[in-house]
């Protein structure tokens, strides 16, 4: 009969739980969540590691959960409307470049602002939400994804808001601003999906 049945126990191995890697990296979380979960990739290899000795030993859940940020109010929106175009990396860029329309809006003093040329930058944002299919709910109080210091400077970005003259360079700054930080959260952050335990 022993050599019919293994009966020696098998080492489980946890699911996957990579939703997709390119442009940002998705992945579901072994812990309950009502809230996306932001972190670096680095200390994402911790989970990845805790996850694997947890399934070894038979176990259930994670830990310890290293630092990381949790994406609530104007976040939470930010990042939902990024992972539901995760298979187009094209419209994610066009909508974060569109969070970071809305942040200048809502967060930036500028000269150029306080004109009648605001108008065209709130027709330029209903435009693009139109065109994105973007629907916004809840607060604008941040927008933008956190990104750690020693990525980039918000200081020396929000100078740059500051310092530009006309709409069309407040357009570009916020363009070539946006791509970067984009550029740093795919390289560098993980992002886990909200997990209610169910």
């Amino acid at each position: 009969m022993g050599d019919i049945i293994d009966f020696h126990p098998r080492q489980r191995t946890p699911p996957n739980d990579l939703i997709c890697s390119r442009p940002f990296e998705f992945r579901r979380s072994d812990w309950v969540s009502a809230h996306f979960v932001q972190m670096l990739k680095s200390q994402s290899e911790k989970i990845q590691a805790q996850r694997e000795d947890i399934y070894r030993k038979g176990e259930r859940g994670i830990r310890h959960l290293p630092p990381h940020f949790s994406l609530r109010g104007g976040l939470s929106q930010t990042i939902r409307c990024l992972y539901s175009c995760r298979e187009d990396e094209e419209r994610m860029c066009n909508v974060y470049y569109l969070v970071g329309l809305m942040d200048c809006m809502v967060n930036q003093v500028n000269p150029v602002l306080r004109t009648d040329l605001l108008r065209d930058m709130y027709k330029k944002v209903f435009h693009m939400k139109r065109e994105l299919d973007i629907h916004w709910y809840g607060p604008l109080d941040q927008v933008l994804l956190p990104i750690d210091a020693q990525f980039h400077s918000e200081r020396k970005y929000r100078s740059r808001l500051n310092q530009a003259e006309t709409l069309k360079e407040l357009y570009e700054v916020i363009r070539v601003g946006s791509e970067e930080m984009f550029d740093i959260l795919s390289r560098e952050y993980v992002f886990y999906c909200p997990n209610m335990g169910g």
